[in-house]
């Protein structure tokens, strides 16, 4: 998930500094020494409601569940422009970590203002030998961290562009250069990549083919114990409402929790009701 993919993790209890893939890595290993069986790379195409519990169908299996807890996250936003799926892999990526090394003494530029986007160009100046992050509103208006924003001025292969919107993606075979929209001015900025950090679009719609309500931005809604409108259905993390929508991984761990909690006393309760 979004965890193997973070640059530093600065903010996770206990962990002064580590990289999202060995935090996550720590996360299965731990789950694993604890009797969890984890299935890999596997792609979940179908759930449906049984008569007293679920079926998840993959290409492989299909596995049962008294109850069903969705983890499932949510992905990077795309920009809608023309080109973008066409330069995917060819210049375009929504993963500083994943690619970041395909880019080595090349020119690169970082959209958005948030943390990611921000994480993504400290990341990429290690690799890159100029870096351009580009948001389309004023530097007050960021929503990263104001200590991860002064790293970013600091950082002499960084600069900072605002109030510029793309508009194009242009190139032959691969992406070349993007046109922005600055203040009604056209700017044209020859790059090597362009990584899209502008939010995400959360992974519901297997939920949402369930019956389980979603807000309107599509997050599941969830009560305190994590459960949805849907009798035996909870969730956890980026894909829901909870804590006050904050996306941390902390706060997903203690979703997790709680609806792990939930799913235990609901089948406890379910459990009782066929004993009487």
């Amino acid at each position: 998930g979004q965890v193997s993919e973070s640059y530093r993790i600065e903010n996770y209890p206990g962990l002064s500094t580590t990289n999202g893939m060995d935090l996550a890595t720590k996360f299965k290993e731990h789950a694993e020494s604890l009797g969890v069986k984890t299935i890999e790379f596997l792609e979940v195409t179908e759930v449906k409601k049984t008569e007293n519990g679920f079926n998840v169908k993959t290409d492989e299996a299909t596995y049962f569940g008294r109850t069903l807890i969705f983890a499932t996250g949510a992905k990077k936003r795309k920009l809608g422009l023309l080109n973008e799926d066409k330069f995917r892999g060819r210049g375009v990526s929504y993963c500083a970590t994943c690619d970041g090394a395909f880019f080595i003494d090349k020119i690169v530029g970082v959209i958005g203002g948030g943390d990611s986007a921000v994480a993504s160009a400290l990341l990429l100046s290690e690799y890159a030998k100029k870096v351009y992050l580009i948001y389309r509103r004023k530097k007050d208006k960021m929503r990263a961290m104001p200590a991860w924003i002064e790293r970013a001025e600091n950082n002499e292969k960084i600069e900072m562009i605002f109030e510029s919107v793309p508009k194009e993606l242009k190139g032959e075979e691969k992406l070349e250069s993007v046109v922005f929209d600055q203040n009604g001015k056209n700017i044209e900025i020859k790059l090597d990549g362009l990584f899209i950090e502008i939010g995400t679009v959360p992974e519901s719609e297997l939920a949402k083919k369930l019956g389980v309500s979603v807000n309107e931005r599509g997050y599941i809604k969830v009560n305190e114990d994590m459960s949805t409108d849907v009798p035996g259905i909870f969730a956890a993390g980026d894909v829901t409402t909870g804590s006050n929508m904050l996306a941390q991984i902390v706060t997903a761990c203690a979703e997790g929790a709680i609806a792990a909690e939930s799913a235990y006393k609901y089948l406890k309760k379910e459990e009782y009701h066929e004993n009487l």
